[in-house]
């Protein structure tokens, strides 16, 4: 916009705000053929599955989904930011058997949810080859992206949601997650990774690893803060262990995956939370990488006194670095440019004494106690930003994955 956009002024008795009073916008309903076709569909699929994006967020059709869900029993999965359309604490909520639910699944339901490198395309090897695919969208350009859906279904969310609910309900269709087997597989492959994950969160051992990190913070946020989240395995593990049970509470990398937006994110949810939910808190969760991008977006969270809680989960590196002895033979081993990989950022850097730039004291966090005491000071703390920094083990990692070419086309 141009400087003279920005700096004028006008009388509001002069302002054109007609444009803006007319009637609320209709919502598109769904055909009803293609409701029909549908419902067909995941009636007679053998391991259904509903992926709700942040389309279904944005359409505010939490209820009508979360009906939906409940009448249907169909396992789920969110989108990083469809998360909280049905909570995450949900019996039907399967993200914990992603894989396994993407590899098997015969039908898959989208409701806003884009085709895109969060999903993997919709392609082999992480879907199977034969799945079909009921797309429902209320962009039309949307439609087929990526592969060809069975049933495209041009629609907001919240009617098509409510007309298919509806329709399953004259079919009398509804999973018994206690017999059907694909019900079992999933929850299965649910006990297999709760295993891992427990074991995980539950060391202790210092330096920590990143479950056991997401653990304390879980345990000690509000649980309706909204969630602003970047990095690489911070993101990727932190989508699994911050929980959202409210809708459009998560904001994260997107799309795009772009680093860097975090704080900016964090920033405008906090003036969000002023304006309408005072008392509401944005814990903005990021990797060391991530927040290099913009942290001294802290200045203007500072300006606007935002108590914005900027956790930063520091591995000294881009998916992982090197502890401190390691570090500095490689940095003494020639010369720096040359010996340095460039995903490994200096060793236990001190974000936390950004805050000494503006008279306070930020957290520096080594163990899970130290983790707990940091939150709940930067919750008592309501005029001014927070940061705590936590220092983990460089070569802390996510589960094992069965399909690496996702990371590589995020890179």
């Amino acid at each position: 916009m141009p400087a003279t956009l920005l700096t004028a002024e006008v009388d509001e008795d002069q302002a054109q705000l007609d444009y803006y009073a007319a009637d609320p916008i209709t919502l598109g309903h769904p055909a009803p053929s293609l409701v029909s076709q549908a419902a067909d569909a995941l009636a007679t699929a053998q391991r259904p599955l509903v992926i709700v994006g942040k389309g279904a967020a944005s359409a505010r059709a939490e209820d009508a989904v979360r009906k939906l869900v409940e009448a249907t029993r169909v396992p789920f999965l969110p989108t990083p930011m469809g998360k909280g359309v049905v909570p995450d604490t949900s019996p039907y909520c399967v993200s914990s058997a992603r894989t396994q639910a993407l590899l098997k699944a015969d039908v898959i339901l989208l409701l806003g949810a884009r085709l895109n490198w969060m999903l993997h395309f919709g392609q082999t090897p992480r879907f199977a080859k034969d799945v079909k695919i009921i797309q429902v969208d209320i962009s039309p350009e949307e439609l087929h992206n990526s592969v060809k859906s069975e049933v495209a279904v041009h629609s907001d969310i919240r009617p098509f949601a409510e007309a298919l609910t509806a329709e399953l309900a004259k079919r009398k269709f509804s999973l018994q997650p206690a017999s059907h087997p694909w019900w079992k597989t999933l929850q299965e492959k649910q006990t297999a990774n709760a295993e891992f994950v427990k074991a995980q969160s539950s060391d202790t051992s210092v330096p920590l690893n990143y479950y056991a990190v997401f653990k304390a913070v879980q345990a000690n946020i509000p649980s309706d803060a909204i969630i602003v989240s970047e990095g690489a395995n911070t993101m990727d593990i932190g989508r699994g262990m911050l929980l959202n049970n409210l809708p459009r509470h998560r904001l994260d990398a997107g799309t795009f995956g772009t680093m860097g937006v975090g704080p900016g994110f964090a920033i405008a949810a906090a003036m969000w939370c002023r304006d309408h939910a005072p008392g509401k808190r944005v814990v903005c969760v990021e990797g060391d990488s991530a927040f290099g991008f913009s942290g001294m977006e802290i200045e203007t969270m500072f300006r606007y006194k935002l108590p914005v809680i900027v956790v930063i989960v520091n591995n000294n590196g881009i998916y992982g670095g090197f502890d401190k002895e390691t570090y500095n033979d490689i940095q003494s081993a020639g010369d720096v440019t040359l010996c340095t990989p460039p995903t490994a950022l200096s060793n236990e850097v001190r974000y936390e004494k950004m805050m000494e730039i503006f008279g306070e004291t930020g957290h520096l966090c080594r163990t899970v106690d130290d983790i707990q005491a940091a939150v709940k000071k930067a919750l008592a703390v309501t005029d001014r930003p927070s940061i705590i920094n936590i220092l983990i083990n460089p070569q802390s990692n996510r589960k094992p994955q069965a399909f690496n070419w996702l990371t590589e086309s995020k890179l």
